[in-house]
């Protein structure tokens, strides 16, 4: 129930939810506004509690960001296929796209720091710079009472 209000949350923050057949215009119309996609890829909140706290960090993010980022939620019955196309290996995980590119992941739940640092690297990265996909899975450093 927790986790559906989660998505009930996102969706009223205006953050669609995407499958195999959506997800490309999704990506298509984030590029042609000149921002960048980032995906949450929340697995089964039983399996991955974890999935609730990013979905709550996630348009907090987005704001954060200032118009320089676009956010959707991957449908879970897509979660292994686009999982796959974009390189998740862990749950809860946002994916960074632009132009078609997977820039990076960064899975599991953050120190708020974690991602502004992460997500500037990613997104402030020069054009046409190395794209290689890279992966951060860093341990979760979470602790009850940390403020994001």
């Amino acid at each position: 129930m927790e986790f559906q209000q989660g998505r009930h949350d996102l969706a009223r923050r205006g953050l669609p939810e995407v499958d195999a057949t959506t997800v490309d215009r999704f990506l298509n119309g984030t590029d042609e506004a000149g921002a960048f996609a980032v995906l949450l890829s929340a697995g089964d909140p039983a399996r991955f509690p974890e999935a609730i706290d990013v979905a709550v960090v996630l348009p907090e993010l987005i704001d954060a960001f200032a118009g320089r980022l676009r956010g959707a939620v991957i449908a879970h019955d897509a979660d292994s296929e686009l999982g796959k196309r974009f390189g998740v290996r862990v749950q809860p995980t946002l994916v960074f796209v632009a132009r078609g590119e997977t820039l990076g992941l960064i899975a599991k739940i953050q120190d708020w720091s974690v991602y502004v640092d992460r997500i500037g690297e990613l997104i402030d990265r020069p054009r046409g710079a190395c794209a290689a996909v890279a992966a951060t899975i860093i341990p979760s450093h979470r602790s009850e009472g940390v403020e994001l």
